[in-house]
């Protein structure tokens, strides 16, 4: 939500629409609860995951209550109905692979490129989404902020794909990642952090408020800083509480500061 909100107030200049924001909030809460009620088991110690499995109704309680807020909001979107439609295929293929049918079990035979999907994902929804819902004119800063929130939120990615390969491989699941040896996977991330930093950068032409700039390269310099503890430290608390939070940092900074 809080990126959905620096999407509309930094970039877009307008107030977050609240049609759209419960749309993504509800959407939002339907598909994690939806990917993490399949989700039982991990080769990886996790707290969560055992409080996952003595709280599971939990997350069918939220699915539901998700479900019942994006089908309302929807119908209040309708214009917009085929992006929307879009968005939910994006987030239903991501968890699809963990629904335990051989039809969508076979998905993780060709899910190369998941964690490539879960960015364009955060991107498409958090970016894209509340341009093109708004009918705002597309340019040229909405592209570059575009690739700059991909590729942030991918360097994150490729370290949750790291801490997962064990469980991937367990699972059958075919991602990049578990692919790529340890020094591939670094020059991916080194290079993902340098075009997140560039377009950063770049973005200064249309805002030029040195603090704003640096707000959006905090969280990527961040995470680089990270990068070798997270290759060692699984925790939850680590993972789930600090680089996931590193997501919507910028959006944090940029909302205080702009109170």
């Amino acid at each position: 939500m809080l990126m959905v909100m620096q999407t509309y107030i930094f970039i877009i200049h307008q107030p977050p629409d609240r049609i759209f924001t419960g749309f993504v909030f509800s959407a939002t809460c339907c598909s994690y609860s939806f990917h993490w009620y399949f989700t039982d088991h991990s080769v990886i110690p996790s707290p969560r995951i055992q409080w996952l499995r003595r709280f599971r109704f939990v997350h069918t309680i939220l699915f539901f209550a998700g479900t019942a807020g994006v089908i309302y909001f929807f119908f209040r979107l309708l214009p917009h109905w085929p992006w929307l439609l879009v968005s939910a295929a994006i987030a239903f293929l991501y968890s699809a692979p963990k629904i335990p049918h051989p039809l969508f079990r076979s998905l993780r035979k060709v899910a190369l490129g998941k964690t490539i999907f879960l960015a364009f994902a955060w991107m498409f929804v958090t970016t894209w989404l509340p341009v093109v819902v708004n009918e705002v004119p597309w340019d040229n800063q909405h592209t570059v902020f575009c690739i700059y929130r991909f590729f942030q939120v991918y360097c994150i990615c490729i370290l949750f794909d790291y801490r997962d390969r064990e469980d991937d491989k367990a699972d059958g699941i075919r991602s990049l990642i578990t692919y790529m040896n340890d020094k591939s996977i670094t020059r991916l991330f080194i290079f993902s952090t340098l075009v997140s930093l560039a377009t950063a950068l770049v973005l200064y032409k249309w805002d030029p408020d040195p603090l704003f700039i640096g707000f959006l390269i905090l969280p990527v310099v961040l995470t680089a800083a990270l990068y070798t503890r997270a290759r060692r430290d699984f925790s939850d608390l680590f993972y789930y509480g600090l680089l996931d939070g590193l997501m919507a940092l910028s959006a944090i900074l940029m909302l205080v500061a702009r109170i």
